[in-house]
């Protein structure tokens, strides 16, 4: 798989990456086979993915030392980014944000041995934390990259104004944030601030948690253990007014020999050659599937005729619950 480069940063990864959290919390019933999903990340690594995403909230922990086991035999042929931000109880349940300096260092330690790895390649901020100065933030991970242990330094749900201020204390390598044809609140401001910083852009949920992909739709069911039960955009009444975004790609996807998913990933490499999407899967055949978005090529007239149907469509419902959305955008 080609490569890109994250911004000017130096820090090259695969076109397309993994994000590993639904092999641990959030899409319903966790897969019961450790196993199967470590095969699926070196699965993944065959195919020439070197980008693996984890935090330490996903499970909480678990996650990371799923992805830290998976990966080990692959130490220095791929980069693996993980998140700090949240503060836990003696239980390891979340109770809210911290990004306070000392909980950082904390968090970085517990990440590496978890990770199997003796520096973090790219280490997020998960949310902006409003009562600890972002400065003081990038500062703390700046000591990090210092002392070795830290690589890169990135951001997360930010706004641009949030990302200046960082990147003026410690250079912020990529921002990860939702951005999908489903979802381009990042277009207005924070693409072009992060072209002008030279900063990496890693859009997290790039197949719309799962609708894009033509898999769901009004009669789709969810558990209680799958977050989209609790998500606006996915109620019966907005999934039936959401489908004709579905059935646009689905439009295009045949057009081309492909399927949605490929077509709304390809969109996205399309964007920007700093833009790499992360999309997560539990299943090889999907893994194989989102994979094959990196050898589509949409033409300027493909983008054109997908920019002109997706202006006819409103998308219906918030991305988050209210008290999800407050955390974002700071």
């Amino acid at each position: 798989m080609d490569k890109r480069t994250l911004g000017t940063s130096g820090l090259a990864v695969s076109a397309l990456g993994l994000g590993c959290m639904g092999m641990s919390q959030s899409y319903g019933p966790n897969p019961g086979d450790r196993h199967e999903m470590i095969a699926l990340i070196r699965a993944a690594v065959e195919r020439g993915v070197t980008f693996f995403d984890t935090a330490e909230v996903y499970g909480p922990f678990v996650n990371e030392e799923l992805v830290g086991e998976a990966l080990e035999p692959f130490r220095g042929e791929v980069v693996i980014a993980t998140k700090f931000g949240f503060a836990f109880d003696g239980d390891g349940r979340q109770t809210g944000l911290s990004s306070r300096p000392e909980h950082i260092e904390q968090v970085a330690e517990a990440c590496l041995r978890r990770l199997r790895v003796d520096a973090i390649d790219l280490f997020y901020q998960h949310r902006v934390d409003p009562d600890v100065p972002i400065e003081d933030v990038a500062g703390a991970v700046g000591e990090l990259i210092r002392a070795g242990k830290v690589k890169h330094f990135g951001l997360s749900e930010a706004s641009a104004q949030t990302i200046r201020r960082a990147h003026a204390v410690q250079p912020v390598t990529a921002l990860q944030s939702e951005y999908s044809l489903w979802t381009r609140g990042p277009e207005a401001e924070i693409l072009p601030t992060l072209a002008e910083l030279g900063i990496g852009f890693v859009p997290f949920s790039p197949l719309g948690k799962g609708f894009l992909t033509g898999a769901i739709d009004q009669n789709t069911t969810f558990t209680s253990a799958d977050i989209r039960a609790g998500i606006p955009r996915f109620t019966e009444e907005n999934r039936k007014a959401n489908q004709a975004l579905v059935d646009l790609l689905a439009t295009i996807a045949a057009a081309r020999g492909a399927t949605s998913a490929q077509i709304a990933l390809a969109w996205l490499l399309a964007r920007q050659p700093w833009i790499v999407p992360i999309p997560g899967t539990r299943r090889v055949d999907r893994l194989a599937e989102n994979l094959g978005a990196a050898d589509i090529l949409l033409t300027p007239a493909d983008l054109a005729e997908i920019e002109r149907a997706t202006a006819q469509i409103e998308v219906a419902g918030e991305r988050y619950p209210e008290h999800m959305e407050r955390m974002t955008g700071l």
